[in-house]
């Protein structure tokens, strides 16, 4: 499956990230949440005292984005996902980091995950996948994830977070969150992360025969 590319979409707490690791490992390629680049990127501009909002700051912590920037242990809660929410709707940092996930995935194929894979990263790839759920199940979700790295959270201000990502990430001007045309929509809501990876596997299993 050497340069195979499956491109795998969806808002915050859908399971792509789970998803996209099991695919890669069963088709032995190399794996990138790009979401880490857009996290670490927020990081480096917050370290700094800086707004996530703001455009030149941002594109400046993008352009310097090191590796050992995405090994960080506080790229996920509410502040890494709101800082990541908007540093990605600036279309100078999306820029800045395209060309690194084109790279990544050009040298020996690759399973991306992200917001943007499929429309704007690698518009051509054999496999799209377009991973979803209810609100309320990603809410769920990510509360546990939460709760299971120590972190005090409510359940409702989680899914309210989520809730409010999911407009941010759908109504920017940079690269919006919506299904590539060619993407096939795979709705995790009843889905625990085995039947998950069975039902995408079939999916891309039919998809490249």
């Amino acid at each position: 499956m050497s340069g195979l590319i499956i491109a795998i979409d969806g808002p915050a707490a859908a399971g792509k990230g789970t998803l996209a690791r099991r695919l890669a490992k069963h088709f032995n390629l190399p794996y990138l949440d790009t979401g880490l680049l857009y996290r670490a990127t927020g990081r480096r501009v917050l370290d700094h005292g800086g707004d996530p909002r703001d455009v030149a700051t941002a594109e400046h912590a993008a352009r310097t984005l090191l590796p050992v920037d995405l090994e960080r242990g506080d790229l996920r809660g509410p502040e890494a996902d709101k800082a990541a929410s908007a540093v990605a709707s600036i279309p100078g940092v999306r820029a800045a980091l395209l060309e690194f996930q084109r790279d990544f995935g050009a040298k020996n194929g690759a399973v991306l995950d992200g917001r943007d894979i499929g429309t704007q990263v690698f518009p051509n790839a054999r496999v799209k996948l377009f991973v979803t759920a209810s609100a309320e199940a990603r809410g769920k979700r990510r509360y546990a994830e939460l709760l299971a790295r120590g972190i005090a959270a409510d359940l409702a201000e989680v899914t309210d977070e989520i809730i409010a990502r999911d407009e941010a990430d759908r109504n920017r001007s940079a690269a919006p969150l919506v299904p590539a045309a060619d993407a096939i929509t795979l709705d995790t809501t009843a889905l625990d992360a085995d039947a998950a990876f069975m039902t995408a596997l079939k999916m891309v299993e039919h998809t490249l025969s």
